[in-house]
C-alpha cells in the first residue's frame, strides 16, 4: 500500500510528506510499532495551515503512536495541536475520541506542549514534568503493552552553536553547556532518576523515551564526524551518554550504527541558517528503548527501520508561512517490532 501511494505521489510530483495514506485500523495488530516523534513547531501556529499540514504527516507516516513536542494551543477556538490531532484522526476512522479500539487518544494532561497520541489503548497516564516529562501506558488490540514518554530538555547554550562561536573552546569548557550553561543534563539526571524510582527503569515491559533533546549524541560526535563536519568532535557528550548508562538504546544508531553515512539530521530543514550565521545541524530529536532483562517471549520491542522527514528539504527562499512540512524539526519515523 504505501509503495502504490509513493509511486502516485512521483506521478503527481508531491513531496514525500504530501502523499495521504489511508488509516490503517489494525494499530500494531501485525507485530509491529510504528513511533513517530516530532517536534511541531509552536503547535503549527507559525505556518499557514500548520495544524492541518500536521495531520497530513501523521495520516502519511501512519503511525501507531507520536510522541509530540510544542503541541501548543492552536490558534482560534481549537484546542491543543496533539489533542486536535486525536480528535481529528478518531473522526476519520467513523470512531469517536476515546470509543473502540480504533480511536485516537491524546495524554497532554497538565503540560503545556508535551503530548502522547496513539491509535492504541492507553491504560494510564504519568506525568514527571509538565515542561520536561509526560508518558502513557499503551496496549494494542494482542494486549501487549509498553510505555512510552514524550521528552523535551533546555534549548539553551545549543553546544554546536557554542563551538561555533568560539572555535577554540577547551573540550571542558565546551561540554559545560549541558551541565553549567543549561538544564539539559541535570533535568536529564531528575528524569531517569524519577523513572528509576517509579519502577519503570526494571518493569516487566519496554519503555520507550523519546522528544527533542537538544543537544546532539556522543554516538554522532565520534572522530570521523569530526572529519566531516566543521564544528564537532570526538566528545563524550553527558545527556546521551546518561541514557546509555542507564540501559537505553538509542534506536536511530541502532538501526544506522554508522553516523557518518546515515546522520539522521533533524535540526534544521527549516531554518539552514541562524541569523545569518551558520547553521549547526545535528540529531537533536531522537528515540530511546528499554527492554526488561526477562523478557518472556513476544515481550520485547526490536528496532528494524529509521528514518528522518522531510526526505526532501524544501528551498530555503519559501516563506516559513508558505511552508508544506510545518516545523523546524524533522519528524523522526521508528519502526519497532515485537519479539
Amino acid at each position: 500500500m504505501r509503495s502504490r501511494l509513493a509511486l502516485l505521489g512521483m506521478v503527481l510530483g508531491l513531496m514525500p510528506w504530501m502523499v495521504l495514506a489511508a488509516p490503517v485500523s489494525a494499530g500494531a495488530d501485525d507485530g509491529t510499532v510504528r513511533v513517530l516523534l516530532w517536534n511541531v513547531l509552536h503547535g503549527g501556529n507559525d505556518v499557514e495551515q500548520g495544524p492541518e499540514k500536521a495531520l497530513r504527516v501523521i495520516r502519511e507516516t501512519d503511525a501507531d503512536l507520536v510522541l509530540l513536542q510544542e503541541s501548543y494551543d492552536i490558534e482560534g477556538d481549537r484546542p491543543t495541536l496533539g489533542r486536535w490531532l486525536a480528535g481529528e484522526l478518531a473522526g476519520e476512522l467513523g470512531d469517536g475520541l476515546g470509543d473502540g479500539q480504533d480511536a485516537w487518544r491524546a495524554h497532554q494532561g497538565e503540560s503545556p506542549h508535551l503530548c502522547v497520541l496513539t491509535r492504541l489503548e492507553i491504560e494510564a497516564e504519568y506525568l514527571h514534568h509538565p515542561w520536561h516529562g509526560v508518558g502513557a501506558r499503551v496496549t494494542d488490540g494482542q494486549g501487549r503493552s509498553f510505555v512510552a514518554w514524550s521528552i523535551w530538555l533546555d534549548s539553551r547554550s545549543y553546544i554546536t552553536w557554542d563551538l561555533r562561536d568560539n572555535p577554540g573552546i577547551s573540550d571542558e569548557e565546551l561540554v559545560k553547556a549541558e551541565s553549567e550553561r543549561s538544564g539539559r543534563l541535570a533535568q536529564t539526571t531528575a528524569l531517569l532518576a524519577y523513572l528509576g524510582e517509579q519502577g519503570f527503569l526494571d518493569g516487566a515491559t519496554p519503555l520507550l523515551v523519546g522528544g527533542d533533546f537538544n543537544t546532539p549524541s556522543h554516538l554522532d560526535w565520534t572522530a570521523d564526524t569530526a572529519r566531516v563536519y566543521l564544528r564537532r568532535r570526538a566528545l563524550a557528550l553527558p545527556v546521551s551518554l546518561a541514557f546509555e548508562d542507564a540501559g537505553f538504546t538509542d534506536v536511530f544508531r541502532a538501526v544506522y550504527p554508522n553516523p557518518v553515512q546515515h546522520p539522521g539530521i533533524t535540526w534544521s530543514p527549516m531554518f539552514r541558517d541562524d541569523e545569518g550565521r551558520a547553521q549547526g545541524f545535528e540529531r537533536i530529536d531522537r528515540l530511546y528503548v528499554m527492554n526488561p532483562e526477562n523478557a518472556p517471549e513476544g515481550g520485547s520491542l526490536r528496532p528494524v527501520a529509521a528514518s528522518v522527514l522531510p526526505e526532501v528539504w524544501e528551498d530555503e527562499a519559501v516563506p516559513v508561512r508558505e511552508r508544506e512540512f510545518p516545523s523546524d524539526h524533522g519528524a523522526v519515523l521508528i519502526e519497532l517490532e515485537w519479539e
